[in-house]
């Protein structure tokens, strides 16, 4: 039986409302070429964080301990939440810096934490391992492996963000 509380709810369907959320987004931001410029160095290096994670991820298979792994237990939520933070950077407002980030805050520690709870109970003493530091971390990036977690979306979602704003930048509303 699925759980249908609110917190899995967001988790299942953070996606969705990520993207529900951003023609609001979209309509309350003002970006300029500087705030543009600035922000999308910051989104692209939470991209980069993102595609390196999912050039390592064996989703559900393992414990992934390699690559970003090694340092942080959720990089690719981490490369999100920059990704978000450059995104809030670029639309030059409060208001919906203020919606990116409430999202993220929202969506991602709820997802990290039911992402715990799954590998604990999945990997048991493996998963405690590797919170403790105790792993073999030898595995290479893979750009087939960041293609099959199908890193891409990621990718293409920035480049229309980006482009949407650089847009609204050019036309000075």
């Amino acid at each position: 039986m699925a759980e249908w509380s609110v917190g899995a709810r967001l988790v299942r369907f953070r996606v969705f409302l990520g993207f529900a959320l951003a023609p609001l987004v979209w309509w309350l931001a003002r970006p300029t070429f500087r705030s543009l410029w600035a922000g999308t160095v910051v989104a692209a290096a939470g991209e980069a964080v993102r595609l390196w994670a999912a050039g390592h991820l064996q989703k559900s298979r393992e414990v992934t301990a390699s690559g970003p792994y090694r340092w942080c237990a959720h990089p690719l939520y981490a490369g999100s939440a920059l990704m978000g933070a450059g995104l809030a950077m670029a639309s030059a407002r409060p208001a919906p810096a203020a919606l990116i980030l409430a999202y993220l805050a929202a969506a991602l520690t709820t997802a990290a934490a039911r992402e715990a709870a799954f590998l604990r109970r999945t990997h048991g003493e493996a998963y405690d391992r590797y919170r403790k530091g105790v792993v073999d971390r030898t595995r290479r990036f893979s750009w087939a492996l960041a293609m099959a977690n199908r890193e891409y979306r990621a990718i293409a979602g920035l480049l229309a963000a980006v482009g949407l704003l650089a847009l609204k930048a050019a036309r000075g509303v």
